[in-house]
Formats: structure tokens, sequence, C-alpha cells
């Protein structure tokens, strides 16, 4: 991949590895599209630097994205590149939840459905556009789950396999996975030992990133696929109470 002159789409880019994801395509000379719901501090990156364009949405509402694409047809059709990032988790018992339904759909449309509408909305863009591409992130949850977030850990599940088969679609446009570990976030405050920062997990993705890797395992992620293919009942074990 090209790591300059891009268009980059980054959802859920006001914050943690969005944030950076943001700053280092700047420091790479691109321009970068920016969402969230946060139009206070989409205003206030903005500012900033003219190259981050932003624009307000929460790509959970249907609307929302149907507006959005609209504003990238008549006025960013050069989009080239396609970031679902946005993400959240909670962390609650099925026997115990008072709001498990609510919990439930949230969880699925930000993490599941949301990314596959923004790509099946945003393909006919890309396919037109050249060094054009698609990045999934998903997570090592979505490998090996933990006890406390199994909607969280199944709709990460969800991406990567999503991700493996829509790359044998397509042809034009190329598409990766980040699968990270426990990132130090908003997200993660108050969980799990050993947190990676958001710029330590964009400067490997980089790396891979520029090289063409699809599949870009960071960090101890790749320790956790070695444990899971040779000793899975031990990453199972490990993994169970991740983040208590």
């Amino acid at each position: 991949m090209k790591l300059s002159k891009n268009k980059i789409l980054i959802t859920g880019a006001t914050a943690g590895i969005g944030e950076a994801l943001l700053n280092k395509f700047l420091s790479l000379d691109n321009h970068v599209i920016a969402l969230g719901r946060n139009e206070a501090k989409l205003k206030e990156l903005a500012r900033k630097d003219k190259r981050i364009i932003p624009f307000t949405c929460d790509i959970s509402k249907s609307e929302d994205l149907d507006e959005l694409i609209i504003f990238l047809e008549q006025n960013h059709p050069d989009t080239n590149i396609l970031i679902n990032n946005a993400g959240i988790q909670y962390n609650y018992h099925f026997e115990e939840e008072a709001q498990l339904l609510g919990k439930i759909e949230h969880e699925i449309n930000v993490n599941l459905i949301a990314p596959l509408k923004l790509i099946a909305l945003l393909l006919p863009i890309l396919k037109l556009n050249d060094n054009a591409a698609i990045v999934n992130v998903s997570s090592g949850l979505g490998l090996v789950p933990k006890k406390q977030a199994p909607v969280y850990c199944g709709t990460k599940a969800g991406i990567h396999i999503f991700s493996k088969s829509l790359r044998y679609q397509l042809d034009h446009i190329r598409v990766f996975e980040i699968i990270p570990p426990l990132v130090d976030t908003q997200m993660t405050e108050g969980r799990g030992k050993g947190k990676i920062s958001p710029e330590q997990l964009v400067d490997e993705f980089i790396a891979a990133f520029k090289r063409d890797r699809y599949e870009i395992n960071i960090g101890k992620v790749k320790l956790l696929k070695f444990l899971n293919r040779w000793l899975p009942s031990l990453a199972e074990s490990i993994m169970k109470k991740g983040g208590e």
C-alpha cells in the first residue's frame, strides 16, 4: 500500500485507536475524513489541521449512514481507504444484566452491522479509486473469548471471518484486518494489565500495511494465535478471565 496522498475515512476518530490512526496518517501526508459522535471534538481536531474533514455521525443509525454517503459522493468521491475502527464493549452476565436486550442490540449494531453497511455503501466509491483498501479492526477476543463480554467477542469473531471472506471476493480493493491485544483506551479503562498504547498499535499496523500484510496480528496476539493453534486449552484458560 502507498502510505501517502490518500483520502481516508476513519470511524471513531476522536479518541483511542481512531485518533492515533488519524494522527499517523496526517503525519504521512494524507487527508482524513474523521467520523464520530462528538461534534465538539471533531471541530477541535479540524481546527488543528485543514486536512481533517469532520463529519458527525452515529454509525449505528441508518439515516446517518445515508447522509454520510451523500456527503462523500458529492464532496469526496476520491475516498480510497475505509477504516472501520469504531467499537463498543460492555461487560455483563446474561443472567444478571437488567438492560440485556438494549446492550446486545447496541453492540451488534456498532461492532458488526455498521461496518458491513459502511463497506456495502462505500464499495461503489472505493472501486473507482487507486490504492483502495478496507481496514477492519477486530480483536484478539474474536479469536479466543473472555467470560465477561460474550456479545463483543462474538461481534469481533464475526468481523474476523467476514474480513477473510470479503478478501476472497474483492480484487481491486485490498481487505486488511487489525487484530489488537488489550489497548489502553477509554473503553478498557480500569480493566486488565499489560496494555499497549494506541500509538504502539498504529506503528505496528503501518509497518504491515505498507507491506500488504492483510491479517495484522498486533503485539501479544501473535502469541495468542500460536497458543490457540497448538495449546488451545491453555489459550482459553488464559483468556477466559481476561480484563478482570
